[in-house]
């Protein structure tokens, strides 16, 4: 009959029989960790650990001497070897661990001839806490399983030692070992627990404020491209209806000059059609935003109304224009007025009492526009807004190629300035001042 084969082992179990040895016989770096908050705490750790080290080396010699009477050179050696384990902790401590562990048996040997009647073997009295550091480092930079294997093999061996070679009159400290050991074996886990607890609240909160960023710039985008569309589709309208008319305007057109105004009229309806699809598909996300409104989108020339409005609001508000004023691409107008109207916003929210300041300049290839405002003289109330403000205006002008700064004043306040660029190559819009269709007809 054939002999069945034993089911293979689950592939947890077998990983851990692979990476437990591997992580109880490395000596690789292991560097402890810094305290970030506040800096001046960041090295603490391996200030108070040095320190630890000197009393663990002091203790062991004082033990050695007084407690067993055992002299020499040697109790020198094995103080440093207390010590040296200690401070090797810090950088790699599973290799403290090992330095450690050959200490104590070294320990155990030299006093063996020398225990009297009660006294502890293999351990010395401060043994145990001389070797706590050790496991508390360790239990500190590794997963809980080694740590185990840590604090159990450690005990296994003193165990069999005092099975094995226990003088007869020597008093047990296994039970204190393991009381001490555990403690700190407990209190190394919690604080590591708590620390990756900590690097992952971290990382989480890095990852929702990268998300919240994006999903608000994904939000502003779509916004700048509901009103573009709102501007584009005007443009188109007024092609078509002007493709209808010219041949009326004409005397005697011919076939061709006909042909090609009715093939211009269907190119226009057709892509005004497209843009309404895609339209529809932007406001549907969220038909009930006020913010997407079903009409022209604004231009500079109704500045005016948006001061008055903000006015009336309680920002008292003074406006400045430069340069000759004249009409400029669609999405350099739409652009710069809603620039100007988010800042003043800004004003009305984060800097009640504040006096605001609203500055065009007309130049010969840019528009440079600025809105500032004083300190606040009121606390402002807590924002409840998800952050578009700066987001959306830097956007806007980066759209065009121009260039969106904002910052706090020496006095106080708050100052947004941008420079939008005229070129019509760089409108999204490709229209160039002044070329409506409408401007060119009045003509």
């Amino acid at each position: 009959m054939k002999q069945l084969s034993e089911p293979p082992a689950p592939v947890e179990e077998r990983t851990v029989r692979r990476v437990v040895p591997r992580e109880l016989f490395t000596l690789g770096r292991d560097p402890l960790p810094r305290m970030s908050r506040p800096r001046w705490l960041a090295w603490l750790p391996h200030v108070l650990l040095g320190y630890a080290a000197i009393p663990c080396g002091v203790l062991t010699g004082m033990q050695l001497n007084d407690h067993y009477g055992v002299l020499g050179a040697g109790v020198l050696g094995l103080s440093l070897l207390t010590s040296a384990s200690v401070l090797l902790s810090m950088f790699r401590p599973i290799a403290a661990w090992w330095l450690g562990l050959v200490t104590a048996a070294l320990i155990a040997w030299a006093v063996h001839g020398h225990v009297g009647q009660g006294q502890s073997w293999p351990w010395t009295p401060a043994g145990p806490f001389t070797f706590a550091p050790l496991v508390l480092m360790v239990a500190l930079r590794v997963p809980p399983r080694v740590t185990v294997w840590v604090i159990g093999i450690t005990l296994l061996l003193s165990g069999l030692a005092e099975a094995v070679l226990r003088p007869p009159q020597s008093q047990t400290m296994i039970a204190a070992a393991t009381l001490v050991l555990g403690f700190v074996g407990i209190l190394g886990y919690a604080l590591r627990a708590t620390r990756l607890a900590r690097g992952k609240l971290v990382e989480q909160e890095t990852l929702t404020e990268e998300e919240r960023a994006r999903r608000t710039l994904l939000e502003e985008r779509s916004r700048i491209a509901r009103e573009l569309h709102d501007v584009v589709a005007h443009h188109m309208s007024v092609i078509s209806i002007q493709a209808q008319v010219a041949p009326h305007l004409v005397e005697n057109p011919s076939e061709e000059l006909k042909e090609n105004l009715t093939g211009i009229r269907e190119n226009a309806l057709e892509a005004l059609t497209e843009l309404r699809r895609v339209l529809g598909v932007l406001r549907s996300e969220q038909p009930d935003d006020p913010a997407n409104p079903h009409h022209p989108q604004p231009t500079l020339a109704e500045l005016d109304g948006l001061v008055d409005n903000v006015r009336g609001a309680g920002l008292d508000v003074t406006t400045t224009i430069a340069g000759i004023r004249r009409p400029l691409t669609p999405g350099v107008e739409l652009t710069a007025y809603r620039i100007v109207q988010e800042a003043l916003s800004n004003c009305l929210r984060h800097a009640p009492g504040s006096r605001a300041e609203v500055g065009l300049a007309y130049g010969p290839r840019d528009l440079h526009l600025c809105v500032a405002n004083s300190a606040p003289t009121r606390p402002a109330p807590p924002s409840q807004g998800a952050g578009h403000g700066l987001l959306g205006m830097r956007e806007r002008a980066g759209m065009l190629g121009g260039e969106l700064a904002a910052g706090p004043r020496p006095d106080g306040g708050y100052e947004v300035s941008a420079v939008l660029p005229m070129d019509p190559r760089t409108d999204p819009l490709g229209g160039a001042p002044g070329s409506s269709p409408d401007l060119k007809k009045d003509a």
